[in-house]
């Protein structure tokens, strides 16, 4: 046990990334062209910068041409490059470059990231329809849904102003887009982009609501909706 051991230790490890073994396949690379490449990574690990492909075809159980047409299929399909290098005593000698691989990773990985944005832009669109659905106790028209569209396309509103928009007219009873599309100006007027920038202009206005007179005669085209915490369920 004692000598396993030994060799064990002795042989050494071999570093290999896991996203790579999650997307291999989506930056074209096969099975066997990932065995290959574990191959080759071990030796390179090891120093030896272009292996031998006897002894790969050895350690599959392969013949040699099968390794060297794997090896052609992932130069050509630029999953790596063959260059030169200057080893530590100043020899020039070949080697197998993987940089175009990890390229290929990266472009993958920001494509993920644009993908799950765009998914977490299409989950809060669809969670604010559903949420003036449910609070108008009906389903939207096709009129009020591209009225909607346009707060989140034209105007920029955020989803979570509209969602805010949506609580104060609902406090009021208002059940209106055209009562939140007044609420929305108004704060676009103030310059207030933000859930956190409405509630602090709320709570800058509430000395002034305290002491406004219940019976003051005239109105204001913006309504005059509720003050509340942002807590509140």
């Amino acid at each position: 046990m004692d000598e396993f051991i030994q060799r064990y230790v002795a042989a050494g490890q071999t570093s290999l990334a896991n996203y790579l073994l999650d997307h291999f396949r989506e930056v074209g690379m096969t099975t066997d062209q990932l065995l290959i490449y574990l191959q080759l990574r071990r030796y390179m690990d090891q120093g030896t910068s272009l292996p031998d492909a006897d002894e790969i075809a050895a350690h599959l159980g392969w013949d040699k041409q099968r390794v060297y047409q794997l090896l052609h299929e992932m130069i050509s399909h630029k999953l790596m490059t063959i260059t030169t290098v200057t080893d530590s005593q100043g020899q020039k000698q070949d080697a197998y470059d993987f940089r175009l691989l990890t390229e290929r990773l990266s472009q993958l990985a920001v494509q993920e990231t644009h993908q799950e944005v765009k998914q977490a832009a299409t989950n809060e669109r669809s969670t604010v329809f559903n949420a003036i659905e449910r609070e108008f106790g009906r389903p939207l028209s096709p009129l009020e849904m591209e009225s909607i569209s346009d707060w989140l396309d034209k105007d920029n509103y955020k989803p979570e102003l509209i969602q805010l928009a949506l609580k104060e007219a609902v406090l009021s009873q208002a059940y209106s887009l055209k009562y939140m599309d007044r609420i929305l100006l108004s704060w676009e007027k103030k310059h207030l982009t933000t859930a956190v920038q409405v509630q602090k202009e709320r709570e800058r206005q509430e000395p002034r609501h305290a002491a406004k007179p219940t019976n003051q005669p005239g109105g204001s085209d913006i309504p005059d909706v509720p003050i509340f915490k942002l807590t509140d369920n």
